[in-house]
């Protein structure tokens, strides 16, 4: 067998590198030869100005020439002034870009890097290096180093520098000892990494299909994923079979796993009579023993409001009805009318109804009599756009309800509770719809006993992304006041986005005959086109130019494409690509995760993130790249957030965004394709929810059968809860 040939030099210039996989294409500066030499295979994170010790064979490619096609790498210290220089200065440690890293090698020549492993602190002798940038570089110093060892690690298992980096993120130092230790940890700790990836690392490191360690991670991880489509419990024997499935072993195992793990606490196991519906086979369910624990205590607490006396109840509610038409000057419909009392004078109500119903006019109404009566109102909602909304539509300061909560990661979650209770005598929460179990939770436990509480949603959304279906329960339960306005008010009957919405939402085929040129445009156009390409480029056309030019509107602030899939040409993620190509395409970007990011993109947070204070959902602006401090800031509603390279997975590009993603938001334009290749995820709820996310005009693009598909398919996925049980019980 012929030896690996050894080739040694320095990184010169990445032609292309994979995140994923690790592929990548570079010139290596070796010494003594008069041009690069290219080499291409797996590099782990490589930087310009990196030092490799290769071992491969030299190849001749048809059409790029001769290469080198690596098999094994190793990073190597830079031994030269000139290597030390440019293996500083391309970003690899975070607070060191080009010209400090010029002026750290001016001062220290070849003893740089020693200095900065060894004795950081003289550091301080270059100028503009303080404290603070010290302690900047220690860390990014000692965290590239522990990436590059997990790297290695991990190498042998197929996980990518992507996913190595979130590994790191969550487990700093301790990373190679807790996935030798339990690899399983991975699949419920990791996002993204799932539990098949999980079980392959772990059957490397000699686990065995049957090893209890795997049958209970492989439990919880299906419960967990069962929690992400929205189920607070399981039905017993359903989860056994699908457990069997993944794990690949036979029930018996799986219930014992269960067994264990209701022992141990981490889940509850319930009995209850079969439910009306029969979504359970034999009367019993499995919760996550934290779902179980905020479903049970949501019934305490709003059972706790309802029965706890107001402090000081308004007595002459028709007096305040009457100053307020004439301080207003409206006229309350009998249904508003009925609403304003209820939320004045009930503990807890709700009030449920879609677009141009008159919501917003019995909040103004709510607030402003309770306000003149000296009562404390705190306004919030699920997102900060939805509570800007809010503050617009009051006159009055709303906030998002993590805010209002006064959530900080420091000193451990929300810092309002039973015992630091809000300071209200009435709170109104907005788009309730979007509130999961735990949120719901936390807010309701915030709430002094003495206070009242109004939600505000529309159940004919869809339903939150986080585990539950909260505020339909609540009405479902039939033991607390709700009023559910239906009619459309005259002013709001010359929109067809307000009336086109309530013939979807009642089943109805909406009006899709647009005005012709001569005639006012409307602000709902449907546009028939079946070719999945003409369908993009009809997209394209209309974000960059038809749109702006007709109705003024500016396409990277005003027009949010809304798509039912991620996948597909018309899909989020290729629609992402193609609209920064028409509306962004030039300028410095910075690639991260096979995703290349530009000042001036639009931008979407698509996890929770308590540090900075930026939430799924979130829509920002790239305001800021620094690639010499490898860092990112984007401008969001009310805040501005730092992005460095371990955060990057956390955002994607939001010129197109899935449908799910946009609840709690109003766009003044939305633009949505809808194509049969969509059938799987055509619902009624999903198109009405689409709908009535834009303010101004409303544009589908798409086939009438598509539409009719999606219009007829009312059959929401079920969720299963018990809310509505334990509120029937209770109250």
């Amino acid at each position: 067998m012929t030896p690996p040939t050894i080739l040694e030099g320095q990184i010169e210039h990445i032609t292309f590198h994979n995140d994923d996989t690790g592929y990548t294409v570079a010139r290596l500066r070796v010494e003594g030869e008069w041009k690069p030499a290219t080499v291409v295979g797996n590099l782990l994170e490589p930087k310009e100005g990196e030092v490799l010790h290769l071992e491969g064979e030299w190849v001749i490619h048809p059409a790029h020439g001769r290469q080198f096609k690596i098999h094994t790498s190793k990073t190597m210290v830079p031994s030269t002034v000139e290597g030390i220089l440019r293996y500083l200065g391309s970003g690899l440690i975070h607070g060191i870009g080009p010209k400090m890293a010029d002026r750290i090698v001016d001062r220290f020549g070849k003893e740089t890097l020693s200095v900065i492993e060894e004795s950081p602190e003289k550091l301080a002798m270059v100028d503009g290096i303080g404290i603070k940038r010290i302690q900047m570089i220690q860390t990014a110093w000692q965290a590239q180093k522990g990436i590059r060892d997990l790297m290695v690690f991990l190498q042998g298992f197929g996980v990518g520098e992507i996913y190595a980096h979130r590994i790191f993120k969550r487990y700093r130092d301790r990373a190679i000892a807790v996935v030798q230790n339990n690899p399983f940890r991975l699949a419920s700790d990791i996002f993204g990494i799932g539990f098949q990836k999980a079980d392959a690392i772990a059957g490397a490191l000699g686990y065995t299909k049957t090893a209890p360690e795997r049958i209970t991670a492989g439990v919880l991880y299906v419960l967990q994923r069962l929690s992400e489509e929205g189920h607070i419990y399981f039905p017993y024997d359903p989860l056994v079979d699908q457990c069997c499935e993944l794990l690949e072993v036979h029930g018996d195992a799986v219930r014992e796993a269960l067994g264990r793990l209701a022992l141990k606490g981490d889940i509850v196991i319930e009995e209850f009579a079969e439910t009306p519906e029969g979504s359970l086979v034999d009367g019993k369910a499995v919760f996550l023993a934290q779902l179980h624990h905020f479903e049970n205590r949501i019934a305490e607490c709003l059972r706790g409001l309802v029965t706890h006396n107001a402090e000081e109840p308004i007595d002459d509610i028709d007096g305040a009805l009457h100053w307020l038409q004439r301080h207003m000057g409206i006229q309350l419909a009998p249904k508003q009318e009925h609403a304003v009392r209820q939320g004045l004078t009930h503990k807890l109500m709700v009030i449920t109804g879609g677009p141009g119903t008159g919501k917003t006019t019995i909040l103004r109404a709510i607030v402003e009599i309770a306000s003149r009566h000296r009562r404390r109102v705190r306004l919030a909602a699920p997102t900060g756009r939805a509570a800007k909304r809010m503050s617009e539509a009051t006159g009055q300061d709303a906030m998002t309800i993590h805010r209002m909560l006064e959530f900080s990661p420091q000193k451990g979650g929300f810092q309002k509770n039973e015992a630091h209770p809000l300071k209200c005598d009435l709170l109104i929460v907005d788009e309730a719809s979007m509130i999961d179990n735990r949120l719901m939770y936390h807010m309701l436990r915030a709430i002094p006993p003495a206070s009242g509480l109004v939600l505000v949603g529309d159940i004919y959304q869809l339903p939150s992304v986080g585990p539950g279906n909260v505020l339909k329960d609540i009405i479902a339960s039939n033991r607390l006041p709700v009023v559910e306005l239906t009619d459309i008010f005259r002013q709001a009957t010359s929109s067809r986005i307000v009336v086109n919405a309530h013939h979807i939402n009642q089943g109805r085929s909406p009006e899709l005959k647009n005005p012709k040129p001569e005639e006012p445009p409307a602000d709902f156009y449907f546009i028939e086109q079946d070719d999945p390409e003409k369908v993009l480029d009809l997209i394209l056309t209309m974000v960059a130019e038809r749109i702006p030019r007709r109705f003024r509107f500016n396409p990277l602030t005003d027009i949010q494409v809304l798509t039912p899939m991620h996948k597909g040409l018309v899909g989020a993620a290729n629609l992402n690509i193609e609209l920064q190509n028409a509306l962004n395409p030039d300028g410095p970007g910075w690639e991260r995760g096979g995703t290349v990011f530009r000042i001036g993109d639009k931008v979407m947070q698509i996890r929770n993130n308590y540090d900075k204070q930026v939430y799924n959902g979130d829509i920002g602006s790239v305001t800021r790249i620094d690639r010499g401090t490898q860092e990112m800031a984007v401008a969001y509603d009310r805040r501005s957030a730092t992005y460095s390279p371990m955060d990057m997975d956390e955002i994607v590009l939001a010129y197109a965004i899935s449908v799910h993603k946009s609840q709690g938001s109003e766009f003044p334009v939305v633009i949505m394709p809808i194509l049969t290749q969509h059938y799987v995820l055509l619902q009624r709820n999903l198109i009405y929810t689409a709908i009535t996310r834009g303010k101004e005009l409303v544009v589908l693009i798409g086939t009438r059968k598509a539409l009719a598909i999606g219009i007829r398919n009312d059959q929401t996925r079920h969720r299963y809860t018990r809310l509505k049980e334990r509120l029937e019980a209770l109250l």
